[in-house]
């Protein structure tokens, strides 16, 4: 066996972690009834003490036809994911744990996929449920399409009126654009990128497997270095997993500033993938940021106060700034009125400040950018 080395940016080397047993890894799999392939699922967990079960059990509940294990890459939390991993592996003899401790999710990734005995990977995150038959399709539809990499939606879906209300936002074309595997209604078809994945080893591993150094929109980057090496990423929205949304507006903010810090990453290291789609969240916090201060001095110049106190056509088109905020809360604040007409009131006051919290942190976190 030989390890091969994770790409990393200027030429550097992350921690190597994916191994390559034989060339029988780009072979697809075989899908006759009688001869199942086998899978691994690895699932790269930290703090998901409240969720960790019901992932696990949706995956034991899967009922397919060839052989399952689960690879669990346990990454230092503050509750208790550990005890609750230790009781599932002591209940379920097909899981098995791999230390994290460096806690990234694409380490741990790594890590389980090189713990992993089988050709098929099935990603699965602690927050994720698969759907029901959901690995028994995605084994059929790599066969049908050669894909390197196969998936579908993320259905999102809450529970408290705050997570509901960020489940409506994510699966809409106003939340987080047009993105396609949030979209149900998507087709069918080659994609940029699909949520979580069914993979096979050799493309992962000819690739160079997750790049260690990106702590978040790991799997996008991933996909990326597919389709340039020459693979396919297939979509298909009839494979989906049930995702729980963060559950306060704080978490919420958190996630999605993280996440746009991670986004200009990509970008800097491939400026192909910079879409008006990605550039919109951006411009529009810049613009709102932007309006929310100059139209306040221009305001005051126009009452002769201020440093635009006399230049005053200065100070006029300082205070035209505030379209810029306010265009935006009514673009927002329309758009979420379509969107809610037939949801709960519980959800409906919340969307405009959900959809919001989403564009504008993650449109900070892309102009900050990561501390160098």
């Amino acid at each position: 066996m030989r390890r091969l080395p994770i790409r990393s940016p200027k030429g550097r080397v992350a921690t190597p972690t994916i191994w390559v047993r034989s060339a029988r890894h780009a072979s697809l799999p075989d899908v006759d009834p009688q001869n199942w392939p086998p899978v691994s699922v690895v699932m790269p967990v930290r703090n998901e003490e409240k969720h960790l079960v019901a992932a696990v059990q949706r995956i034991m509940d899967q009922a397919y036809p060839g052989e399952v294990e689960v690879i669990i890459a346990l990454a230092p939390s503050k509750d208790r994911t550990a005890e609750v991993a230790a009781e599932i592996v002591r209940q379920h003899p097909q899981v098995r744990v791999v230390d994290n401790p460096r806690g990234w999710t694409p380490v741990g990734l790594n890590l389980a996929i090189a713990e992993a005995r089988h050709d098929i990977l099935v990603r699965v995150d602690g927050h994720g449920e698969l759907t029901d038959g959901y690995i028994t399709l995605a084994v059929q539809v790599m066969a049908e399409t050669g894909a390197a990499n196969v998936g579908g939606v993320m259905d999102a879906q809450g529970r408290t009126p705050f997570e509901q209300t960020v489940a409506v936002a994510y699966t809409s074309r106003l939340g987080l654009g047009n993105s396609t595997f949030h979209l149900v209604r998507s087709p069918a078809g080659p994609s940029d990128s699909v949520y979580l994945g069914v993979f096979r080893r050799g493309p992962l591993a000819e690739v160079g497997g997750f790049d260690e150094t990106m702590r978040r929109a790991q799997d996008w980057e991933l996909n990326h270095r597919l389709r340039k090496a020459g693979h396919t990423v297939w979509f298909d929205p009839r494979l989906r997993v049930t995702y729980r949304p963060r559950s306060t507006m704080k978490a919420l903010a958190r996630q999605f500033y993280e996440t746009g810090q991670w986004r200009r990453e990509v970008v800097r290291r491939h400026p192909e993938t910079a879409t008006l789609r990605y550039l919109a969240p951006p411009i529009a916090t810049a613009g709102v940021a932007v309006g929310s201060v100059v139209a306040p001095v221009g305001i005051l110049g126009l009452l002769g106060r201020g440093p635009l106190a006399r230049v005053r056509w200065l100070a006029v088109l300082a205070t035209l700034a505030i379209a810029a905020p306010i265009g935006y809360a009514a673009i927002v604040t329309a758009g979420a009125a379509l969107l809610r007409r037939e949801l709960p009131w519980r959800v409906r006051w919340r969307l405009p400040a959900v959809l919001a919290c989403m564009h504008l942190s993650w449109g900070a976190g892309f102009l900050r950018g990561l501390k160098r």
